[in-house]
């Protein structure tokens, strides 16, 4: 296994990239693949002291396998779609936890809440936004709402705003498994109001 999704839920403070990092490394140890380095598929703005930081360029090169062998993409240009769009393999069926357990999505057993939604920060090529985009616009827009990252992963607040990615690849509005639309908060309990559950993907780097 080289690829999973988050297990357990989590607010917009994921303690920053190393946080979010060390809970990949975390839950894959749990469950027997922490030989691996890994690393959190999540993107970073640009602040006055830190460069930006792109999901795709964190996770090395591929390929990337789910818990139960399907191989979601064999690199990083087809994960992205650089050369030919939906190369890669990511729906609900193969977005797998590191258990290997399905994840809710608009198709779920009934009464059970929708947890498509994951957390991201990057536009659909992997990569960061320019500090000061809201997407969709927002009116008026907070200092948290503009960075879509929920400050760098470090705010767990009910205002605020993070990009995520719909891992079942089924919505009304956008279907990418990495960049869909914002939050409307960074609390678990916003998540929770546009499907989500503060989950995000992990990435094995060797």
């Amino acid at each position: 296994m080289t690829f999973f999704v988050t297990g357990e839920s989590h607010s917009g403070d994921l303690g920053g990239l190393a946080g979010a990092d060390a809970t990949c490394q975390r839950l894959a140890t749990e469950v027997g693949a922490g030989d691996s380095t890994w690393r959190a598929y999540l993107s970073a703005y640009r602040t006055v002291t830190e460069p930006a930081v792109n999901a795709r360029d964190r996770i090395g090169n591929g390929p990337w396998h789910n818990a139960r062998g399907v191989m979601i993409a064999p690199s990083v240009a087809d994960l992205h779609g650089d050369i030919q769009r939906d190369r890669d393999l990511i729906y609900r069926a193969t977005a797998l936890t590191e258990s290997g357990e399905l994840v809710n999505g608009r198709v779920r057993p009934e009464g059970t809440n929708n947890e498509h939604d994951m957390l991201t920060g990057s536009d659909s090529h992997g990569r960061s936004f320019p500090h000061g985009r809201v997407f969709p616009p927002a009116v008026p827009a907070t200092r948290n709402q503009q960075n879509l990252t929920c400050n760098n992963w470090t705010y767990g607040g009910p205002d605020g705003s993070a990009m995520i990615g719909h891992h079942g690849r089924l919505s009304s509005f956008n279907t990418s498994w990495n960049s869909s639309h914002a939050t409307s908060g960074c609390s678990l309990e916003k998540f929770n109001e546009t499907g989500g559950a503060g989950r995000f993907y992990c990435f094995a780097l060797d």
